[in-house]
């Protein structure tokens, strides 16, 4: 059987979260090691919670990239808990670690579109199996 234009799209999604799960990755990374010339751009300047948020996000979105791009059962839930640590860290510490309702935003739209991919496809198939 060929896959449906909703899991075509599916995989191309996951494949575009993955590209960017890599680059969040990298923009960490970035930080860590001080390419950036800015205050707090550097591991050793940064406050504990900075160092803590930093270091954990730096290692789970390339992982997040690596599971969503291989369409592993496990990438999206390792992107998930990157968007929650995130969106913990923008909505319930802004005094720590500032506002970024973009950022937060980008996640709930991300995780409202896996969300409607996997109804759809789930739908499908039943539709598929009932006249099958």
């Amino acid at each position: 059987m060929h896959p449906t234009l909703a899991e075509t799209g599916f995989v191309w999604f996951q494949r575009i979260i993955a590209g960017y799960c890599l680059l969040f990755g990298v923009l960490y990374w970035v930080r860590l090691i001080g390419v950036y010339d800015g205050s707090l751009w550097r591991f050793d300047l940064m406050p504990v919670h900075w160092q803590i948020a930093a270091v954990t996000l730096a290692v789970f979105f390339p992982f997040a990239a690596i599971g969503l791009w291989m369409l592993a059962s496990w990438g999206p839930v390792i992107w998930a808990i990157c968007a929650v640590t995130e969106t913990v860290m923008y909505l319930a510490f802004p005094d720590l670690y500032g506002h970024r309702l973009l950022i937060v935003s980008s996640h709930l739209v991300v995780a409202l579109l896996y969300t409607a991919f996997r109804v759809l496809i789930h739908v499908q198939r039943r539709r598929a199996e009932q006249y099958s």
